[in-house]
């Protein structure tokens, strides 16, 4: 699905949050809150806390919300809430489909790639932030993700390239 077809009604700041939930459901990417040890991320793994996302786009999009998210590459579901506990959004995944519920309107996507794709305009790794979450530096083409905060809850990614550049900051829930 197309990234113009997939979003056309969503305008600004809409658009800007849309792209911030995908990358937060792959880039919430500590000192997370974590269910079930620091091994390999399980389907019962769980974060939360606060992002914010900068896409340095013309013009720049900022964004910002409180998230929950539970999963793994494979199977996974992020809710992202604004500080009074609205839901923005919600995304689910699972083998041969991912899901976005925003508001009345839920959308359907083959898979989590697509569904990320669509809502950032960019693919993200998703295998990738998982490792990332359980303290592991894999390497991904174009993204720089800081490990070095994961002590104090916090996480940083940066995708260089493709354009345009994104920062991604995560700061966990301390049990």
């Amino acid at each position: 699905m197309a990234q113009a077809e997939a979003f056309a009604p969503v305008q600004g700041g809409r658009r800007a949050f849309l792209a911030a939930g995908g990358a937060a459901a792959l880039l919430a990417t500590g000192c997370a809150q974590l269910s079930g040890g620091s091994s390999a991320p399980k389907p019962t793994d769980s974060w939360s806390g606060r992002m914010s996302l900068r896409i340095e786009s013309e013009p720049v999009q900022t964004f910002a919300a409180l998230f929950e998210l539970r999963g793994s590459a494979e199977a996974g579901d992020l809710t992202l809430t604004t500080p009074i506990g609205s839901t923005l959004a919600q995304l689910h995944w699972a083998p041969g489909e991912a899901l976005l519920k925003d508001g009345n309107r839920t959308r359907r996507f083959d898979s989590v790639d697509e569904l990320i794709e669509a809502a950032t305009g960019a693919a993200i790794p998703v295998g990738a932030l998982f490792g990332w979450l359980a303290g592991r530096n894999e390497p991904v083409l174009g993204w720089k993700p800081d490990l070095a905060q994961l002590g104090s809850g916090r996480l940083q990614a940066v995708r260089e390239s493709p354009s345009p550049r994104a920062d991604l900051r995560i700061v966990f829930e301390q049990p």
